[in-house]
């Protein structure tokens, strides 16, 4: 759903951020930081949207009054979207806001971040995004290094994993009119005075809309033939296109979703419905995303991830079969003559 191969970092400034009930201040700086080290930047990257790889679930900023201007983080990134030159105020501004919802004394102090984004992708389109990130969790690394004909040790403490982003939002500059789009990570506490980053600080609720149910169900029914039924069924190739087709058409058919009717009309075998619900039940677990099991299905999450639903058997380097209809008119067999697979074709006329 999001992905950042075409990105690139166009701003970044960074602040320290205390705890206020333990009377520990923040810190802030002056302007913007300039990095110039290519292999700086593609850690920075690495660490800031690579978490959001696996994100699924897509909020929107809201104002228990309704207003969203009123909505802090919403107001302060719709400042910096229309007038880029105000960044570095606004993140300032940003910090302190932080700040004054940091009043549980468990909140650890930590490093903000927030940077500006280009071309990231999200849902199929690039948009620029604003990326605000909390750095509470540091390590002490040990580092080894030749000396003497041999190695020295040594450690870091206080030092950042650039593998584990802690606390982080994504403001993607789309539908600014509904609380823009917007991803968001909380790795460290989930305890309730850790609500703060989602509920206080960003005042977020889920878009829980058609679009997002229609394309969460497709991705998962397609995960799930192309990696989980193999665990459970012996099934070819042409038989997991075949599911694939099926449950495309029914999406492409239907002006509403029912999992048990699709689960009836697309999978049509007792244990690979059971199978289907499990996964489904796993994947909502594992990414804490609810799909629900009847929905309005929107046509431009079923067009969008039709893109990704391949009807291509590829056999060697010799052949494609593209497979779109009744997957009874193809056998798979074996000549033992040749010591080859073969799949026979059935087909009326040529056209």
């Amino acid at each position: 759903m999001i992905s950042f191969f075409e990105a690139s970092l166009a701003e970044l400034s960074i602040h320290r951020i205390g705890n206020k009930s333990e009377d520990e201040f923040y810190v802030l700086s002056e302007q913007s930081i300039v990095i110039k080290d290519e292999l700086l930047t593609g850690l920075l990257m690495k660490y800031f949207l690579g978490p959001y790889e696996k994100v699924n679930e897509i909020c929107r900023f809201f104002h228990p009054n309704d207003n969203l201007n009123l909505n802090e983080v919403y107001h302060f990134a719709k400042e910096i979207f229309e007038k880029g030159e105000t960044f570095h105020e606004n993140t300032q501004q940003l910090a302190k806001y932080l700040y004054e919802v940091s009043s549980h004394p468990k909140i650890k102090s930590g490093e903000l971040y927030v940077g500006y984004f280009e071309n990231v992708q999200i849902e199929g389109e690039l948009h620029d995004a604003i990326g605000i990130f909390k750095s509470e969790t540091k390590e002490t690394y040990l580092k080894v290094y030749p000396e003497n004909a041999g190695f020295g040790l040594s450690y870091e403490q206080e030092a950042i994993n650039i593998s584990k982003l802690d606390k982080g939002c994504l403001i993607f500059n789309t539908e600014a009119a509904e609380g823009f789009k917007v991803a968001v990570i909380d790795q460290t506490n989930r305890s309730a005075e850790a609500v703060y980053w989602k509920d206080e600080f960003l005042k977020l609720k889920v878009r829980n809309d058609n679009y997002n149910q229609t394309n969460n169900v497709l991705g998962v029914y397609k995960n799930f033939v192309t990696q989980k039924l193999d665990e459970d069924f012996e099934l070819t190739k042409a038989d997991k296109i075949d599911l694939l087709n099926k449950s495309m058409k029914y999406f492409k058919e239907k002006e509403s979703f029912d999992l048990d009717e699709f689960s009836n009309e697309v999978i049509a075998n007792a244990d690979g419905i059971e199978s289907f619900k499990n996964f489904k039940k796993s994947y909502e677990e594992e990414f804490d995303t609810p799909i629900a099991d009847s929905f309005d299905i929107s046509s431009a999450a079923v067009k969008k991830q039709a893109r990704t639903y391949k009807s291509v058997l590829k056999l060697d380097k010799n052949f494609h079969i593209y497979i779109h209809g009744d997957k009874e008119l193809i056998e798979k067999g074996f000549d033992d003559n040749k010591a080859m697979n073969f799949y026979k074709v059935f087909f009326k006329e040529e056209q």
